[in-house]
């Protein structure tokens, strides 16, 4: 663990290794949003700017914030040498539904996760960035699919769609791989029943889908993005407090007024 004081840009050099963020374009890496020389004790995680925001700052005694979306920002309204990280599609794709480890080591994987699915941008000098995952397959132990939906239940809080395939004969109880990824597409769904898993989890139920899903009788979990990207808080707050001697305060997310 980081043992010296904790600057800005300490957690900014960390996310940057532990974001992969070389593989995105340099428009969507994020980092410092605002420059601060403080120590950082107490640092606020938060999705987006939300009402009262500078008062939750006093009142915490937070040196620094990190948010998801922070396009709305006022920072005239915060501390004098007050710093702000963000980091948006980073985010989404490491700590939510996508290549995600930690999720992994949750859902109880049994070896190493398999990438499923690939995006590859190009930088401004039109060099081609290294690819990153869309998802991943997860081997684990054999379980019912009610079992999954209380597993999710547990994990996120709820879930916004579930079906179990087209019938139910179609549900393989001894299988035991699942596909976790950040998008719903004919390719991927297709992709992911023939690498054997028997169960798609995601984000939100997209209809270009349907098709994939009926052929191939896979069953899907969409356990909603807001869902998802509250369970990233968190997991974001292990990885900080692990590798940093701060304190994380997780803000309940808001709406944007």
């Amino acid at each position: 663990m980081h043992s010296a004081p904790v600057y800005l840009a300490d957690i900014d050099r960390f996310l940057q290794a532990s974001l992969a963020l070389d593989r995105y374009p340099e428009t969507e890496r994020g980092g410092i949003y605002y420059p601060s020389s403080r120590p950082i004790h107490r640092i606020g995680l938060a999705l987006e700017p939300f009402l009262k925001l500078p008062d939750w700052v006093l009142e915490n005694q937070l040196d620094a914030l990190w948010l998801h979306r922070p396009w709305q920002l006022d920072l005239t309204a915060l501390p004098n040498d007050f710093g702000v990280l963000t980091h948006h599609l980073p985010f989404d794709e490491s700590l939510s539904i996508g290549y995600n480890r930690q999720l992994a080591t949750q859902l109880g994987a049994t070896s190493d996760v398999k990438p499923l699915g690939y995006k590859q941008d190009s930088a401004k000098n039109g060099n081609v960035l290294p690819q990153r995952p869309l998802g991943m397959l997860v081997d684990v132990a054999q379980r019912e699919f009610d079992e999954w939906l209380d597993t999710i239940q547990e994990l996120f809080g709820g879930y916004d769609r579930a079906e179990a395939g087209h019938s139910m004969a179609t549900w393989q109880p001894m299988s035991s791989r699942v596909a976790v990824v950040g998008a719903m597409t004919n390719t991927l769904i297709r992709e992911a029943s023939e690498r054997g898993a028997h169960l798609y989890v995601t984000g939100a139920y997209r209809k270009p889908g349907q098709q994939a899903v009926d052929e191939t009788g896979i069953a899907v979990i969409a356990v909603g993005h807001r869902r998802s990207e509250e369970w990233g808080l968190q997991a974001l707050a292990d990885q900080l407090r692990a590798n940093f001697p701060i304190e994380c305060v997780i803000r309940e997310p808001l709406p944007i007024r």
